[in-house]
């Protein structure tokens, strides 16, 4: 007999000549026009941009259907007398006309919580301050790897609230989830994993304590049989055990566990009862760097339930890095460019600048998120030989940088650009043969840039240009 998704066939017929509202016209949202057509609903669209910002194919399908549009930055005051309302990642579940409707009744959510609440599989979510993308794609490589029907979505792949319909109850949806989209959720996946937690995004979150508490939406709403996997490292993540429902899977790359997955002289073990299990030896995998074997860890643990050790290991020997995370681009006169646009936070930063033996030529800054980057001054002493820095954030790092080489006594050339060639153009000029070129702006790229993609698909060309 074939699957009827009873809770799928509520939900449309419940929104059936509903008035709803979707805020935000992004990627996320850009399904929801067709299938909300068919489906009979009332739907208006808002969005915050100008009418010439929004794609053009957005607005001819809006206007196919003969759906309302509003633009502009007043264009929340035609919210009125909605039972449902769709807010995208970036409009924050506390804005006063939102707020205004849901105390009338009207229902807030989002793509990706429906999509929660309507799947019938399995959910594994994951979220994190760095790290969760590179986590999240192993997890989906593994799953594959020993023969599940997966699907990728959240902060990345493709949307997937419009692919519920395909769904069934023993396939395995895995989410990458960011604090935007975990803010006002009411419900957890199954699986859920927090890399770990540092101070990101403040330019948008009102405090580091807004921050801290979107994240633990991931598993608040848990149930006794589901697993929350901890980072035990990080101070804020392995307090969240004390507020746990479920199981909880710590890893490690600093202790010993008793119970767990850790990182520990070269080798991923999993450890229960104070019993360690080798698993894999991380000079057979291709990524570098010790945050990355964090990541496997994690990716490990979250799929120890469902999946074999030896299947485990053979997906992640085969699995190659995920786009913008150091990702070697070229080798120019024994000099090695590797791009690191994910770098959008000190953090994430530190961590590449970590994963290398050989000296680095950094070339970092962008738009400012408010973050502080004392923390990745000592780093950049030790690890760096030179440092380009263009951007908003450009006089921070120089600052945190030259007090440390105050304290060490020590010099380095600092150079100042005002363009993404000017930088590669500079690095060319001054990197020695046998050092690493890194591009690993320990900022976000919306200063010059769409997103991280754009900013690190233009860092690869004008490099495979030299």
């Amino acid at each position: 007999m074939q699957y009827q998704n009873k809770k799928l066939k509520e939900f449309e017929d419940y929104i059936h000549n509903k008035k709803m509202a979707v805020i935000g016209l992004g990627v996320s949202n850009k399904p929801l026009i067709s299938y909300f057509y068919h489906l009979g609903a009332k739907v208006s669209f808002f969005d915050k941009r100008s009418i010439d910002k929004i794609d053009e194919d957005i607005i001819s399908e809006i206007q196919k259907y003969g759906f309302e549009l509003y633009t502009g930055e007043d264009n929340l005051k035609h919210l009125q007398s909605f039972s449902i309302i769709f807010r995208s990642p970036s409009c924050r579940p506390d804005t006063p006309e939102i707020v205004a409707e849901v105390q009338k009744g009207a229902i807030l959510t989002s793509e990706i919580e429906m999509l929660m609440e309507l799947c019938p599989g399995t959910i594994i979510g994951i979220t994190g301050s760095d790290g969760k993308t590179t986590t999240t794609n192993l997890i989906y490589q593994i799953l594959k790897e020993n023969g599940y029907h997966c699907y990728l979505g959240g902060n990345i792949g493709i949307p997937l609230f419009t692919k519920v319909k395909e769904m069934k109850p023993e396939d395995i949806v895995v989410l990458e989830l960011s604090s935007f989209q975990l803010m006002n959720m009411k419900i957890s996946p199954h699986i859920s994993v927090i890399t770990n937690i540092s101070p990101n995004h403040l330019d948008i979150h009102k405090s580091y304590e807004e921050y801290i508490d979107a994240k633990k939406n991931i598993f608040k709403f848990q149930k006794g049989n589901d697993i929350l996997i901890l980072n035990y490292d990080n101070e804020i993540t392995r307090s969240f055990k004390n507020e746990a429902k479920g199981k909880v899977i710590y890893f490690s790359r600093k202790e010993k566990l008793e119970n767990g997955i850790i990182y520990d002289n070269g080798t991923i073990k999993q450890c229960e009862d104070n019993v360690r299990r080798h698993i894999l030896n991380v000079k057979d995998v291709v990524l570098r760097g010790v945050h990355n074997y964090e990541n496997i860890c994690a990716a490990v643990a979250a799929t120890s339930s469902l999946v074999e050790p030896e299947t485990q290991v053979k997906a992640i020997k085969q699995f190659k890095g995920v786009e913008h995370r150091l990702e070697f681009v070229k080798e120019i006169n024994g000099v090695k460019w590797y791009n690191d646009s994910i770098g959008t936070s000190p953090t994430r930063t530190i961590a590449g600048l970590h994963s290398f033996d050989e000296k680095i030529v950094l070339i970092a800054g962008g738009y400012d998120k408010h973050l502080d980057y004392t923390p990745i001054a000592k780093p950049i002493v030790e690890n760096v030989s030179q440092l380009i820095l263009m951007g908003a954030t450009a006089p921070k790092i120089e600052e945190a940088v030259k007090n440390e080489l105050k304290l060490q006594n020590k010099t380095m050339p600092i150079y100042h650009c005002q363009s993404l060639k000017e930088t590669v153009e500079k690095a060319n000029e001054v990197a020695k043969k046998g050092e690493i070129v890194l591009f690993s702006p320990a900022s976000a790229s919306f200063d010059l840039f769409k997103n991280f993609e754009d900013r690190g698909n233009q860092f690869k060309a004008l490099v495979q240009k030299l």
